[in-house]
């Protein structure tokens, strides 16, 4: 009895069946796990940063969480690949990226790759098109690398569930950084327009209120005055007091004519600086009267109990004195 085996060879010269290149949606649903949690992150941290006040430790905190997130995603595109043979991405959606053999790719290759991608952006975003017609369905950053991406079997974790975890992970960091940064930032602005607007108001009536006095209740107009400084300051005006006193001076009346809030140095919710142009008039004899105007930089320090104390006082241009009527 004979025995006929049917035997199926492939033909001398015909190459074995490639691995199938993965689809262009697959590998764009792939990048979008891999980078967007990412990028989510990175662009709320550094906006944050950018717009924390420079001594705060917010903005510390949102370039060391930009900082472990640009980390967390390089890890995640070329480490992990070369110890696991996966990103997250890859990992879900079943790619994974080899070089023209099949074999795995290296550390060094994948680095290319990835800088490659600057090229797929830099055309117009062209290279990230170019696998729809491909034959390997290859970017411009596979064509320099010498990499594809290919179809395999996913891993057999529930690579749902951490892509869930990743992306809930990513969505706590930036809610919670929106939060700090609502601390550190938009409330900071507030209480800085608020110094801004109660030093308008409040100031020139202080500054007229150190700077005026009368013969006839000097000794209370000064006390006055000096309550409305700060410690460090109020040594330096009782000086200047009994300066005046030794000169004579028996009546000053100063009213602010002009000011304005400066910006240098910078605002603070503590502290703010004034330049207010003065006008007044000095002497007790009505007949004899000096009319005097004279420029003045102030700067104002807020107290323990809330309210504005001049911290310093600086004339820019010192008292000019006229006779009434020229």
């Amino acid at each position: 009895m004979t025995v006929t085996l049917s035997v199926t060879a492939t033909p001398a010269g015909e190459a074995e069946p490639d691995v199938a290149p993965a689809r262009w949606s697959v590998r764009a649903r792939a990048l979008l796990v891999d980078v967007l949690p990412g990028l989510a992150v990175l662009a709320t941290t550094a906006v944050l940063a950018l717009a924390s006040p420079a001594d705060a430790g917010a903005r510390w905190v949102f370039t060391g969480v930009f900082a472990a997130t640009l980390f967390a995603m390089v890890v995640n595109r070329l480490v992990l690949p070369v110890a696991t043979g996966w990103t997250l991405g890859r990992a879900l959606c079943g790619i994974a990226v080899r070089d023209r053999s099949g074999a795995p790719v290296g550390l060094i290759r994948l680095t290319a790759r990835e800088l490659g991608h600057l090229l797929d952006t830099g055309a117009v975003f062209v290279g990230w098109l170019w696998p729809l017609w491909d034959r390997r369905r290859r970017t411009f950053a596979d064509l320099l690398a010498r990499t594809e991406v290919v179809a395999v079997e996913p891993p057999r974790r529930n690579m749902r569930r951490v892509v869930a975890l990743v992306i809930v992970a990513a969505a706590l960091v930036c809610a919670a950084a929106a939060g700090l940064g609502y601390v550190a930032v938009y409330r900071h602005e507030r209480a800085i327009d608020a110094a801004r607007a109660q030093v308008t108001e409040q100031g020139p009536r202080i500054v007229e209120q150190i700077l005026s006095y009368s013969a006839d209740s000097m000794p209370a107009d000064f006390d006055r005055a000096q309550s409305l400084t700060t410690d460090a300051y109020r040594p330096q005006l009782a000086a200047q007091q009994q300066a005046a006193q030794k000169a004579g001076i028996k009546s000053n009346e100063y009213w602010a004519v002009a000011s304005a809030v400066l910006t240098d140095p910078p605002i603070t919710p503590d502290r703010v600086a004034m330049l207010l142009a003065m006008q007044g008039q000095r002497g007790d004899d009505p007949k004899n009267l000096k009319f005097i105007t004279a420029t003045v930089q102030v700067e104002f320090d807020r107290a323990a109990d809330g309210k504005w104390r001049v911290a310093n006082l600086t004339v820019l241009k010192k008292p000019q004195m006229n006779q009434a009527g020229q």
